[in-house]
């Protein structure tokens, strides 16, 4: 019979894929919330109705159904991809989807006197969104892209489902060895909590920076 600390071990080795499809979550996840909370934010009439349809997918869909579905029926169609790349693919991008929501939001909610100012000074929209309004809107929203992260560690746990043997995978071996469920999956919920505890102060630490500049700026 194993201990809980033998069984904590156990299931730390599967952090490392756990780490890998957060990463690559990551690199989903990110330039997609930019890009499409750029585009909402920008665009009208039907360029917007197609930029806010993607989202919508992504966002709105059941991310296990989407998983299966890339990873077990793309293959019909003569397209493969890794359960890694699936993995990543979909978790990212369901974040991203909800990401580009605090992108659109933290444009929409800054000051347009601060646009029409950079316009009036001969700045181009571009100049005028990623010099002005996108690095205030980054800064504001830092907080909520850690509780994304956060979400988007938890949600790697369904990639056991598509045979990557992260942190949930290896829980779900040990209790075919073990047959001790309650030892087994407490000791997996303790293991994302070490995992995701410490970004989660990080994200506090920002929000108290964050909170200190403005009420610096609003001093002067």
């Amino acid at each position: 019979m194993m201990s809980i600390f033998q069984i904590w071990l156990g299931i730390l080795q599967g952090l490392h894929v756990t780490a890998l499809v957060t990463l690559y979550g990551l690199l989903f996840a990110v330039p997609f919330a930019l890009l499409f909370g750029i585009a909402q934010h920008l665009t009208t009439g039907l360029a917007r109705f197609a930029v806010t349809a993607v989202i919508e997918f992504w966002r709105s869909s059941s991310v296990i159904i989407l998983l299966f579905v890339f990873y077990y029926a793309l293959p019909v169609f003569g397209i493969e991809l890794s359960a890694m790349t699936v993995g990543a693919m979909v978790i990212g991008l369901n974040i991203g989807g909800y990401a580009s929501q605090s992108v659109r939001a933290g444009l929409q909610a800054l000051d347009k006197g601060q646009s029409e100012a950079g316009s009036a000074l001969g700045l181009t929209r571009a100049q005028v969104l990623f010099m002005i309004e996108l690095p205030q809107a980054l800064t504001a929203m830092a907080p909520t892209f850690i509780n994304q992260l956060i979400q988007l560690v938890k949600g790697t746990a369904i990639v056991s489902l598509v045979t990557l043997t992260d942190m949930t995978f290896r829980a779900k071996e040990l209790a075919q060895i073990e047959y001790d469920p309650v030892a087994i999956y407490t000791s997996l919920l303790l293991a994302y909590f070490v995992v995701c505890y410490p970004i989660a102060l990080m994200g506090r630490y920002l929000s108290s920076r964050i909170g200190e500049r403005r009420s610096q700026l609003h001093g002067i």
